[in-house]
């Protein structure tokens, strides 16, 4: 069942609310989005870790020398420990070995992340090390001497949350995800769910031509009963009160919005109903580590809502979707151990779930269509402060899906210490691979040519290598 719910329509209406400015970028699109129509389905899903997830106790070096630098600076006398334990004792960490193994170093996840470990050992997930936003390659020297050209607002959490989604401090207007969708979306009949976050608003899939699409974690919502009839009226009456026809443009245009809201909550509710969505099962509750306590994983919910709107594409129209997921309390400064413990096994639950639906339920290789990957604030210091950890800077992510070359590590993953070369302070990381190059990496695959990555990641000049190996 197709629903036909007008481009053009839509089109306009993003148009009318993104502004004039938008104008000029479109006839700039043909090339690219002729470029993506004849392709399949693809979509692009970023899981957000609100607070700054702590790199250093998600993906461990093992080996002897990594080892005892790691219990040394994460397990303090006097101050605390948050030092996992060894890969020898039970719930110790978990082994896993990479294709390349970076000069003899051995590697392990957080003890929680058996999840995630079982897709890197398919070879459906890779780890890309050391990721972290930068203008420009840079040295430590660089750094400490102050002639290094560096991100704004280093170690905000509001800022480096919207410099990791857009290259901009806090108050950007367009995200990289929304960008992609901007020079992608030529391939979708109906632009309205091109983007679209599961999190309320985020600065990563807006763009300057595509509007994002909210949804609650839980799926679509009704939009005050409206979408019906009060006593039998033809209409209801407050839908007839907030959209109004006014000579007021600002009255206007508010009624136009309104009514796009009411129209296209019903258009994306029909379809998610007639795809079948409704039979992708919801992922099973999810058990606390630290208490065993059995609840719902808002992360695993907001996947499913995901997969669901996925499974309704045909109905849409769309063969190109952007999603943002976010999962929060990663802000560890205090009872980290815990804490962390919980998080990744949110994490690892979800993932799997998540790679499980789009393998067998939403048609045939949807997997090798469909790219997870996670991103941060930034990471964490490997000094405890006694019972957590400080804001870093770079930080390791997961990638997940059929089109990754899981089971291995790309980039270097730096030495375990402090005072090396890849340390600012306190061990906070200097990243050596850019989020301008692993988004572009990913935009890369979603179908946005070599010769435009430049359009979204304006720091991407400034690179040698500007597309990393971790996908195919």
């Amino acid at each position: 069942m197709e629903l036909n719910f007008s481009r053009r329509r839509f089109l306009g209406s993003a148009l009318s609310m993104a502004g004039s400015s938008t104008l000029p970028l479109l006839a700039g699109l043909g090339a690219v989005a002729n470029a993506s129509a004849a392709d399949d389905y693809k979509a692009l899903v970023c899981v957000f870790m609100n607070g700054g997830n702590d790199a250093y106790n998600t993906v461990l070096p093992t080996d002897t020398e990594s080892w005892q630098s790691y219990q040394r600076y994460r397990n303090m006398a006097n101050v605390g420990s948050i030092a996992l334990a060894a890969v020898a004792r039970p719930a110790g960490v978990l082994p896993i070995t990479p294709v390349a193994t970076q000069g003899g170093r051995t590697f392990a996840l957080h003890p929680q992340l058996d999840g995630v470990r079982t897709l890197f050992e398919a070879g459906r997930l890779g780890i890309v090390a050391n990721v972290g936003p930068l203008v420009q390659p840079t040295s430590i020297k660089e750094y400490r001497n102050g002639t290094a050209v560096l991100p704004r607002e280093l170690f905000s959490h509001n800022d480096q949350q919207s410099v990791w989604q857009s290259s901009k401090p806090e108050g950007a207007a367009f995200g990289w995800g929304g960008r992609i969708a901007d020079l992608t979306a030529g391939a979708n009949r109906n632009n309205m769910f091109t983007c679209i976050s599961t999190a309320e608003n985020a600065v990563f899939v807006s763009g300057k031509t595509m509007t994002q699409y909210q949804l609650a974690a839980a799926g679509v919502p009704a939009v005050l009963s409206m979408n019906g009839t009060l006593f039998g009226a033809h209409n209801h009456p407050l839908a007839n009160i907030i959209t109004p026809s006014s000579r007021n443009l600002f009255e206007k245009e508010y009624g136009a919005i309104t009514k796009r809201a009411l129209e296209s909550q019903a258009v994306l509710a029909d379809a998610m109903a007639a795809s079948g969505g409704g039979a992708i099962p919801a992922p099973s509750l999810y058990t606390n580590p630290n208490t065993g306590a059995r609840s719902i994983n808002p992360l695993a919910q907001q996947l499913h809502t995901v997969a669901r709107v996925i499974a309704a594409r045909g109905a849409l129209g769309v063969k190109r979707q952007v999603f943002y997921v976010s999962l929060g309390g990663f802000d560890t400064h205090a009872n980290q151990k815990i804490r962390h413990a919980d998080l990744m096994a949110r994490l690892a639950h979800a993932m799997a779930y998540f790679d499980g639906v789009t393998a067998s339920l939403l048609g045939q290789n949807m997997r090798d269509r469909i790219t997870t990957f996670t991103a941060s604030d930034f990471g964490r210091t490997l000094v405890t402060n006694g019972d957590g950890t400080d804001h870093g800077w770079g930080g390791h992510h997961f990638v997940m899906g059929g089109a990754v070359k899981g089971g291995n590590i790309y980039g270097t993953m730096p030495d375990i210490g402090v005072g090396h070369q890849n340390d600012v302070g306190g061990g906070a990381l200097l990243p050596t691979q850019s989020v301008d190059q692993y988004g572009a990496t990913l935009a890369n695959w979603f179908g946005v040519p070599y010769a435009h990555l430049e359009n979204i990641f304006p720091n991407l000049r400034n690179f040698g290598t500007r597309v990393l190996p971790f996908i195919a």
